[in-house]
Order: C-alpha cells, then structure tokens, then sequence
C-alpha cells in the first residue's frame, strides 16, 4: 500500500509538471519590455537612498505558465544610476545615466512577477550594485566614500556659502549622494552632490524639518573648502514624508565592515555631525535594494543571500493599493533563520502595474517541463540591445 500511494503522488506530481511551459520571449518584445519597465518601476520605488536607476538592458526573460493563467515571469535586468536622486520628481525619462568617466553605478537584478488578469505584480527580487570601472581615464575624478572626512567639510562648507545667500531660509544636510576628487595642479579639488532640506537653527546646530511643506532639493558643489562654487536647485513639487512606522533595514549601517556598530543614519545633525550624513563602512556610493523574497519563490539562485547591503524601502507606488486591494497586504516577511539579522530581508510593499500587452512574438521559444523547471532554450534570443552604454 505504501508502494502505491508513493507511486500515485509522483504521478501527480508528473501531472502538474507537465501542464507547466516556459516560455523564452525574445528580450526585446514588447511582452519583455512590459516587465522589465514594470520590474524598473518598483525597483526604484523602494530605494529611498541614493539616485534613481534606469534600464539598459534585459539579460533574460523566461515566462512559467500554467492552464488556471497564472503566470510566473523571471526576468534578468542591468541598471544604470542617474543623475535623478530618489527624491527628484523629475520622470524617470528626463534623467541622465552618468557616463562612464563619471564612474558610473550598474545594478544587476534577477527579478519576479506575478502576471494574472493582465496586471504585473512584483513578487521577489534580488540585486548587486557595482561601480563600472572600465575605460577609467587617467587624472580623472575618482569617487571618495561617503563618509571621507575632508570631503564632508568641503560638503558644509559650500553649503554654508548657499546658505549665507539665501533669505529667511536655511538648509542642512540631508543625505550625501556622492563625492569625488581629482588630483590637479596644486593639489586635489573636490566634487559634491548632497541633498538639503530646510532647517531650524539654534546656534550652531541646525534641526530639519521634517513636515511635507519643508523645502527641498540637490545641491552641487566643486572646489576647496575655501574656494569653490555650489549651486542648489530646489526640487519643484512637494516631497511626501516617509511613514516612520514603516519598518526597513539601512544598508547604510550593514555594508562591507561588518566589525562596525555604527548607528544608521538618523535624520537630525549638527552642522559638524558629519557622522550621522552618510553610510558607513566606505561605501562609495548608494545601493538599490540587495534581496526582497518573502515567500521563498525558489526562481532566484542561492547567490541572493551573498549580500548584506539591504537599503530602506520607501512605500508603494501611489494609486497601487487602489489598483488591486491585495497589494495593500503584502505577505509577512519570512523568518531568515539561519541568516543573520543584517542580510534579513524588509517587508516590501507590493507594487501593481497593468498595461495592454501584445500577445507573445512567434519567435518565443516555447518548452514544456516534464523533469526540470529550468529546462534550456533552443533558439537565443536573449540577451537584448543596449540602451546607453555596455557597462
């Protein structure tokens, strides 16, 4: 008898296998294209560090489908950093991808989606962010960490140049995104890009304000701590104030020096507080997300759980809960277990998407599993073009 139940379940289980076809659109079909802008989207809306990313490039899409339409995609996606901080809300298309001589930042992520009913649901993700140092000229500028000494002062001294031409307005030190220095004739010059918000000021210490009418925006800034030049512009709509309730996990308190117990960032400084401005450990730039997988999808490789570097998760795109009440409920996170506490993942609000789709090319390779579920496609048609530059 046991024999036999042992033999039914794996018929069964046959079954179901059989009835599941992968499909390998081309990456550059508009069906890819959907997912990847969909994956794109919600990847950024949960970095709220840093600078926004855009598309280059779709590495793979496979498709798991199955007779009751519920519908698995697996995409493999390269991202480019922009010139948009995450708190800009200047559209994504308007940003500029930093070029290569400006040591340009490429996150590689494996992401997925749910599709039914016609609207895309991300469900997990895993990315890594990197510097692309390839075609580095020589004397060009090469980025600091985040956390350098000399270049904070040069961040507060040209903040407070801006500062003593404003009127009735002053700002503080938000978050710095990036800082580099090039070695010229007479030593280093620095470069900056720091995000203000306007503050309260007792003294020599300066408090921002954290309601959402309180100005803000990026400045820029080049130069010494004595002779430089800053430019600020202030970003032109109001900027919602992250719930802090909602509970995330700071890359910028997890990264490379795990030895460390440095607090995270905190909100509130003084003017030479510059610990609490920046990531620790020096890191040279913001990282996207690392892993977000609460119900264990099994399609992303053991490799997620490489990285540590886990940034906050900002809320949900606006309109998503509207657009499917179960997105407003997203499942609970999973106990990491064995993982440690630094690499567990955030709970990520779940984003919906919906848009018209063409039916899939005729070109896409289509297969159906019977032992594997990751079985090899028989024609290439991935990875896809290029859209800025091969990082």
């Amino acid at each position: 008898m046991k024999f036999l139940g042992i033999t039914l379940i794996l018929g069964l289980l046959a079954g179901v296998w059989a009835q599941i076809i992968v499909v390998r659109p081309q990456c550059d079909s508009p069906e890819a294209e959907e997912a990847a802008l969909v994956a794109q989207d919600y990847l950024n809306a949960q970095h709220s560090h840093g600078y926004k990313y855009a598309l280059n490039r779709i590495e793979d899409i496979k498709i798991y489908t199955k007779p009751d339409g519920d519908n698995t995609y697996v995409l493999e996606v390269d991202l480019l950093e922009t010139d948009c901080h995450v708190l800009d809300p200047t559209p994504l298309a308007n940003c500029t991808v930093r070029p290569k001589i400006l040591t340009a930042i490429e996150g590689d992520c494996d992401v997925v989606l749910k599709k039914v009913g016609g609207v895309l649901t991300v469900t997990a993700f895993k990315c890594t962010t990197e510097e692309s140092t390839e075609d580095m000229c020589l004397g060009c500028a090469t980025l600091l960490p985040l956390n350098d000494t000399t270049a904070l002062d040069f961040v507060h001294s040209s903040l407070a140049t801006f500062n003593n031409r404003t009127v009735d307005v002053t700002y503080a030190v938000m978050e710095v995104g990036r800082m580099s220095s090039q070695v010229v004739s007479g030593g280093p010059i620095y470069f900056a890009e720091y995000v203000v918000v306007e503050a309260t000021c007792t003294d020599d210490a300066c408090v921002p304000l954290h309601d959402a009418t309180a100005a803000r925006g990026i400045c820029s800034a080049k130069g010494l701590s004595t002779d430089h030049t800053v430019d600020c512009n202030m970003f032109s709509i109001l900027i919602p104030v992250v719930d802090a309730n909602i509970p995330v996990a700071d890359a910028n308190s997890t990264g490379a020096d795990a030895n460390s117990t440095a607090d995270p960032v905190t909100p509130s400084m003084a003017p030479k507080d510059r610990g609490s401005l920046s990531p620790r450990h020096g890191l040279r730039h913001h990282k996207l997300t690392a892993l977000h997988d609460p119900q264990l999808s099994g399609f992303l490789s053991a490799e997620s759980a490489e990285s540590a570097e886990v940034v906050p998760v900002a809320p949900a795109v606006a309109g998503a809960a509207a657009a499917d009440p179960a997105a407003a409920n997203p499942a609970p996170a999973v106990d990491a277990g064995s993982a440690s506490d630094s690499s567990a993942s955030a709970e990520v609000p779940v984003v919906v998407v919906k848009r018209d789709v063409p039916a899939a090319p005729t070109s896409s390779v289509v297969d159906t599993l019977t032992t594997q579920p990751d079985p090899i496609a028989l024609v290439p048609v991935c990875p896809g073009r290029i859209r800025f530059f091969d990082s």
